[in-house]
């Protein structure tokens, strides 16, 4: 095992006085080391997962917060993020839980996004149509209104009037393209498959 007790050259006020701050102390296993050390010698390595590896091997050793943030050109906060972050997935066996999976990035706060790829298409084909042929008595399509209509044809089980109008926002450059097909339409007079192209 290696590993030490590290006085950060990093200060915090207590009681009128500075004082060091200790770092989370990282004791590597000659596994884990060894996982590391690969990890920052192979080439199809990300950047980052390469750097929050040698933060942990730098920590291992017994480096400061400080010493480490120096060497790698990072801040202070992102080597204290990733020692921590070590030091808290090692609670998880290497075999169950791999040094890649360790130094991947928190899973993002908030929710998960609800509307799939086809609905946003069925929306973007929407937003080609006038708003008319649905019985809509606007010109153009609004947020409240193109939210309504989604729910109402079974696009979605529910969308608030401000996430369809950003996404009826991302969409608005495809009408010219529809007028396109539109006339194309009534000039052969039949239906085209491809009403829009999808956006990203």
């Amino acid at each position: 095992m290696v590993g030490f007790t590290p006085w950060n050259e990093e200060k915090h006020e207590e009681g009128g006085k500075e004082m060091p701050k200790r770092a989370t102390l990282v004791v590597l296993s000659e596994e884990e080391q060894t996982a590391l050390v690969q990890l920052t010698k192979r080439h199809k390595s990300g950047q980052q997962l390469v750097l929050r590896a040698r933060i942990a091997l730098a920590a291992g050793e017994g480096q400061s917060n400080v010493k480490i943030a120096q060497e790698l050109s990072v801040s202070v906060e992102t080597v204290r993020l990733w020692r921590d972050r070590w030091v808290a997935g090692q609670s998880i066996a290497l075999k169950e839980r791999g040094v890649e999976e360790r130094l991947a990035d928190a899973p993002r706060p908030g929710a998960p996004a609800h509307i799939s790829a086809e609905q946003r298409c069925q929306m973007e084909l929407l937003a080609c149509e006038a708003p008319d042929q649905s019985g809509r008595p606007i010109s153009q399509w609004s947020g409240r209104e193109i939210a309504e209509e989604m729910i109402q044809r079974g696009i979605v089980k529910q969308i608030s009037r401000r996430h369809a109008a950003r996404l009826l926002k991302k969409t608005l450059y495809v009408k010219p393209f529809w007028n396109q097909i539109e006339r194309k339409r009534e000039n052969q007079g039949r239906a085209s498959d491809m009403a829009c192209m999808q956006i990203d």
